[in-house]
């Protein structure tokens, strides 16, 4: 046996640091277990406040650790509070939404909901972390499932569009493209219903969009990230700088071929070419050691997982935990998506985790406590609150 396999029980390098981060897991399941389910109902609003009062005290308390000052490091041991905060706001909304007079057709209580789902990501980004912030935009699709109009998610989209087209193209040619998009629609829908007025008022709305793109992105944006941004919409190519990881990452999961190189054989990866490999880029271990069709399994099961969270949580009795099942569903597949998206090189990297893969004890923690509060629900589903 090679002598690396004897270092997964030294506590000084990772193998054994995260060894100790899985066996306390295990003491956190039997305590997540032990509790009343209604506790996580009745106590959802204070355990909101004070996570987001865990986000304030980095601005004054917290680490910075590779240009973001998202940790508070305690005797050597290093915690990422966003992490939990994803709990906190996955029960707060459940909480909300599960309200029996709470209607979310109505704009005030629209209102609320964006509010608890915008106050994480406001104080995550200026720390900077813009990739864990990203992943609180994926409560919008628990959002629709319990009643958004579908005008929020096809506005989401156009904003999108719109961001990646105006750094594309220049803002006039963008907006004389856009004038002639909404007058060719207008003439389409138009019906004694119609107003040319309102179509108007969306198009300066969205030219004045426009013209902000770039502000905001020179001026808000990192370089770290503008970089990444510019590589995935073509704008640079830079396989030796920005794109490096990008590269590498792709090159291995390539040479993996169908059946892969077998464990710990990976040339690229063993040879520490891929940066990373351990926490954001691990799903570029498995694409080299197990090839194709093991990361095939890999991408099956979690589709499989995410599917049997969305039945169980279909089949709750109680509205909170049918809209928590929900709400961990959306992160897990949030994390699941854009993580194997950037390895790919398909969306730029911005340091999101692949659950139960990546290294971290904080991102281990807090998907454990996500899957197992849900878990401790589903016990109760046959019981009125």
């Amino acid at each position: 046996m090679d002598e690396t396999h004897y270092q997964i029980f030294d506590f000084d390098v990772r193998y054994g640091k995260q060894l100790i981060w899985i066996l306390l897991s295990f003491l956190i399941i039997l305590f997540i277990l032990f509790i009343e389910a209604k506790f996580y109902e009745r106590f959802s609003s204070i355990i909101y406040v004070v996570s987001l009062l865990s986000l304030i005290g980095l601005f004054l308390f917290g680490k910075t650790i590779s240009g973001a000052t998202s940790w508070y490091v305690f005797n050597g041991i290093s915690i990422q509070p966003s992490e939990f905060v994803k709990i906190a706001t996955a029960l707060a909304l459940a909480k909300l939404l599960s309200d029996k007079h709470y209607n979310l057709k109505l704009f005030k209580n629209q209102i609320k909901a964006f509010i608890i789902i915008l106050l994480p990501i406001v104080l995550i980004v200026p720390q900077p972390d813009p990739g864990s912030a990203i992943v609180f935009l994926g409560f919008t699709l628990v959002l629709y499932h319990e009643g958004l109009p579908k005008l929020y998610i096809g506005l989401g989209f156009s904003l999108i569009i719109l961001f990646i087209l105006a750094l594309l193209i220049n803002e006039l040619l963008l907006s004389a493209l856009l004038l002639s998009v909404i007058i060719g629609f207008y003439f389409i829908v138009r019906s004694k219903k119609t107003k040319i007025l309102s179509f108007f008022v969306i198009f300066i709305c969205a030219v004045g969009y426009i013209y902000t793109v770039n502000y905001v992105f020179n001026n808000v944006f990192e370089q770290r990230h503008r970089d990444r941004i510019n590589l995935l919409i073509g704008k640079t190519i830079d396989a030796k700088g920005i794109g490096y990881n990008t590269r590498q990452s792709e090159i291995a999961i390539g040479s993996g071929s169908l059946y892969g190189k077998g464990y710990l054989q990976g040339t690229q990866t063993k040879g520490n070419f891929v940066p990373e490999q351990h926490t954001d880029y691990i799903f570029s271990i498995i694409g080299e050691e197990f090839g194709f069709l093991g990361s095939t399994l890999v991408i099956l099961l979690f589709m499989i997982f995410i599917m049997r969270i969305l039945k169980k949580a279909k089949y709750q009795k109680s509205k909170f935990s049918r809209v928590y099942g929900y709400g961990i569903a959306a992160l897990f597949f949030v994390h699941f998506t854009i993580n194997i998206g950037m390895v790919l090189g398909l969306l730029p990297t911005i340091g999101i985790p692949l659950p139960f893969f990546s290294y971290g004890g904080s991102a281990l923690w807090g998907f454990t406590i996500l899957l197992f509060i849900f878990i401790r629900l589903d016990a109760n589903k046959y019981y009125e609150w």
